[in-house]
Parts: C-alpha cells; structure tokens; sequence
C-alpha cells in the first residue's frame, strides 16, 4: 500500500539517497532514461550485487519505482518531478568553508 510522505519525510529520504555518491549516480542515470540493473551496473561500471543494493535504498526512500518487464525489471523515478529537483540541486550554489567537511565526510564520502 502506497501512502504519501509529509513535507519533512520527503526531505529526509531524499537526503538519505543522495548520502551516497552511488545512489546519486545511480538517480542521474535514472533521471535521463528508465533502465534495467545489469544496464546501470555497466554504465556506472559497479558489480550488480552493490547496485541491487542501492535500488532496494532507493526504492525503500521512495525514489525509484521497479517496474515488471516481461521476465525483467526496468527501473524509474518514481515522479519525473525528482528529475528536476535534481537538476536544481545540481545547480544550487553551495557555500562551504576552506579546510571544513560535513561531520561524516570521512566515513561516507559525502562531502
């Protein structure tokens, strides 16, 4: 069963998906084109046992829709709106201090 996300909710799976450089590459591809995983994982040259793992992330945040095909999955996003969200995030002016990183930067590559 489906339900809809609070304001607040939104952000924070929003922000979880994009805590990884993985899963962000993996919503840019899906931004340009639905795709099926062994494709994602050629195209972002990532074993397809890590990209499963980050589509059930994606999916679990709400972000990515599996979409039965025929004996296959094809994979989208699951509203054409995250794909110009993320085009507004990408273009977004950050404002980060020299010799600072996010608190987790070390551990998780966020930053």
């Amino acid at each position: 069963m489906l339900i809809l996300a609070s304001d607040v909710h939104v952000l924070a799976r929003f922000g979880r998906a994009l805590a990884d450089p993985l899963r962000c590459r993996v919503l840019l591809a899906l931004r340009g084109a639905p795709a099926y995983p062994a494709e994602l994982a050629d195209a972002l040259g990532v074993p397809r046992t890590r990209l499963s793992n980050h589509l059930a992330c994606l999916r679990d945040c709400g972000l990515v829709v599996a979409v039965p095909d025929g004996r296959r999955t094809r994979y989208e996003l699951a509203d054409e709106r995250l794909g110009h969200a993320l085009d507004d995030l990408r273009a977004a002016v950050v404002a980060v201090e020299t010799g600072r990183t996010c608190p987790e930067a070390d551990e998780k590559g966020c930053c």
